[in-house]
């Protein structure tokens, strides 16, 4: 297998829709979506999107893990064609990063559960629900194909930060958490 290089913020390739995959048990395909997982693996994400790695596909493998699970600990889950669905009304926000816009964390707004699916590593028909942390994981990637980033989704840019200064934002959200609407911040 072989570690693929990740596309970072300004690429073109991140900013355009990715196009179907024709035939997902093609040799080709087979081979990028076993390389993408070994990139994702080794990069220490919990998803990545082909557009990620500079194909234009719509192509996505992500860890199904709640947020207490160790990543290490489940078989990755591969995706050609993935469609979703919100699951209900619940809405949550989260920190998020992503391996294209390293350092950076941010809070987006995303569905607590959504509906999947899609064609396996094997080119078979697939469906699921997810919540919490793998819906998150899933709606962050689709997004990818896309042609949307996280910081587009983001509610409140100020509650974007570099890894480091995390901590100083949290306690930055827990002073101005009283209910306002934050405008005088």
């Amino acid at each position: 297998m072989t570690l693929l290089k990740i596309a970072r913020l300004g690429h073109p390739v991140l900013l355009q829709p990715a196009m179907p995959v024709a035939d997902p048990r093609a040799p080709e395909m087979q081979r990028l979506a076993a390389d993408m997982v070994e990139t994702m693996l080794d990069a220490r994400g919990l998803g990545l999107a082909a557009p990620q790695v500079h194909q234009s596909l719509r192509l996505l493998v992500a860890l199904p893990i709640a947020a207490r699970e160790e990543p290490r600990d489940v078989a990755p889950l591969v995706l050609f064609n993935p469609e979703l669905e919100p699951a209900g009304e619940e809405r949550e926000e989260g920190l998020e990063g992503c391996l294209s816009i390293p350092g950076l964390r941010g809070f987006v707004p995303r569905w607590r559960t959504v509906r999947w699916r899609g064609l396996d590593f094997a080119g078979e028909p697939v469906e699921g629900v997810a919540e919490g942390l793998f819906a998150r994981v899933l709606q962050h990637e689709v997004d990818h194909l896309d042609g949307i980033l996280y910081l587009a989704r983001m509610s409140d840019t100020r509650r974007l930060a570099f890894e480091a200064e995390l901590p100083h934002l949290m306690e930055w959200m827990d002073e101005h958490s009283s209910g306002g609407d934050g405008a005088d911040e």
